[in-house]
């Protein structure tokens, strides 16, 4: 069981990441595996070249690692993050499905994989989380 009881609780917990949630990014699934996240892709979104900014990519992968870290073991703060852009993306909206890679003692490893709705792998981020010990 994790520290959320539902995906509306968790979202709730991080409605206050205001760069996320304002531009448009949802918590729509969360279980003990995984988080995914959504973001509608919008004119605030592009960049001069019309495609999809990496930092809009970035913060919605971030979002999805976030809150499978903090339901796995909260509270959690970063550590390091990185990401590999593929693809440009093709679609409307982008997915953000991350997974636990390793849950140590300390420390955990998350990944994200990023998708737009036409299935195209746009990114794959991979983050490291510090357990906060709770005393």
């Amino acid at each position: 069981m994790g520290a959320f009881t539902s995906v509306t609780e968790a979202a709730a917990y991080f409605q206050d990441d205001r760069f996320a949630t304002e531009n448009g990014i949802e918590l729509i699934e969360l279980t003990d595996d995984r988080a995914v996240a959504r973001m509608v892709l919008g004119p605030r979104h592009r960049n001069a070249m019309n495609n999809v900014m990496g930092g809009a990519i970035f913060t919605l992968g971030d979002l999805a690692i976030s809150a499978l870290g903090c339901h796995r073991h909260l509270p959690v703060v970063g550590l390091d993050a990185n990401i590999n852009y593929l693809a440009t993306a093709k679609g409307d909206t982008l997915l953000a499905e991350a997974t636990c890679r390793k849950d140590g003692r300390t420390t955990l490893v998350l990944q994200a994989d990023i998708t737009d709705d036409t299935g195209r792998l746009v990114a794959i981020m991979t983050a490291t989380a510090f357990k906060i010990r709770q005393d």
